[in-house]
């Protein structure tokens, strides 16, 4: 079991490093808070990938649809000069309607 705590920990800080390298390439500086409110995007994306929030099971397929989705929303609102305020909204509104639809469908 302690083998493999210490290799998980070990592959989580590469992972850590390599985002941080991505994050670092993409913004040309050393940003602290470059990923301040991606926890919002990072669960919108898999509630819309059809995981509940209320328990149950969720699969990769449609984690991945649900990131793509929400990229996709990024990208529009992006486009539309949307301001990251509103932008937020409109994501905290998908991640409640998914939520909601979840409910309803269990009722």
């Amino acid at each position: 079991m302690r083998a493999s705590s210490c290799l998980l920990g070990n592959e989580c800080g590469a992972t850590v490093g390599i985002a941080g390298v991505l994050a670092t390439s993409r913004l040309h500086v050393g940003y602290p808070r470059a990923g301040e409110f991606s926890e919002l995007e990072a669960i919108a994306a898999v509630v819309v990938g059809g995981t509940s929030l209320f328990g149950g099971r969720g699969s990769i397929w449609g984690t991945l649809a649900g990131v793509f989705f929400i990229g996709i929303l990024n990208n529009g609102l992006n486009l539309y000069n949307v301001s990251p305020y509103d932008q937020m909204m409109a994501k905290g509104l998908v991640l409640i309607l998914a939520a909601s639809f979840d409910k309803w469908r269990r009722a």
